[in-house]
């Protein structure tokens, strides 16, 4: 699958595969709760970056991007977690870990 150039469109990919993802894991506590983090993060790269794109001023500019970057890490954070708490959708997991860690390249260009 090819990913798309416009980052907006990759950012809210990443956050709509995130919810598909945690869809699939079993309804422990921890899953539930790591979860519920995950989705707020991983939208909160996308809404940022966004955000970053209607600017008041590079200041403005350069901390939305800030605040993406640290959602992306957050976002890594805690699909690492639900990674090693569920093996059995490794091969979900694997793909959006790659996903995140290219976006917070990107981000941290």
């Amino acid at each position: 699958m090819s990913k798309p150039y416009n980052l907006e469109e990759r950012t809210f990919l990443f956050a709509k595969e995130c919810r598909i993802y945690i869809r699939t894991l079993s309804k422990t506590t921890s899953n539930i709760e790591d979860g519920k983090q995950l989705i707020r993060s991983s939208g909160s790269v996308g809404a940022n970056y966004i955000e970053a794109n209607e600017k008041l001023g590079d200041k403005d500019f350069l901390f939305r991007l800030k605040i993406a970057r640290k959602e992306a890490k957050e976002s890594k954070f805690w699909l690492q977690l639900l990674n090693d708490l569920n093996p059995d959708q490794i091969y979900l997991s694997e793909n959006l870990l790659f996903e995140i860690e290219e976006l917070r390249k990107i981000l941290s260009a």
